[in-house]
């Protein structure tokens, strides 16, 4: 029985991925289980990438700790508010307040429809 490629799998856009070889026998009788057929490199190139990723998380926040008394058994201090309300703005004290002006210093009339709602 020769290797036989089933249906190769399909990424996203359509194009052909990594196919995967059913079980076959060799010349010799070994029998080979069903495999996926990785391209040239792939290997090495997810194993750098694992061992990157490792690094990353291994590595990656050695020296942060939480607070000054993080591991120490201490309590850390909790935030509290600091401000006070109401808000004053001493630059407005003693000032008046806004007076409306309006937008336009002529009258505008309304035509009438004979209609009196």
């Amino acid at each position: 029985m020769e290797p036989v490629c089933r249906e190769a799998h399909r990424d996203w856009w359509g194009d052909t991925a990594v196919p995967w070889i059913n079980d076959y026998f060799r010349a010799d009788g070994t029998r080979v289980k069903g495999h996926v057929r990785l391209p040239a490199g792939a290997r090495r190139e997810t194993a750098l990438l694992g061992l990157i990723v490792a690094g990353v998380i291994v590595f990656g926040n050695g020296t942060t700790s939480a607070g000054a008394g993080a591991g120490s058994g201490q309590e850390l201090p909790r935030p509290e508010s600091t401000v006070v309300y109401p808000i004053k703005w001493p630059a407005w004290e003693n000032r008046p307040a806004p007076q409306p002006i309006p937008t336009v210093s002529y009258p505008i009339v309304f035509p009438s429809t004979g209609n009196s709602r």
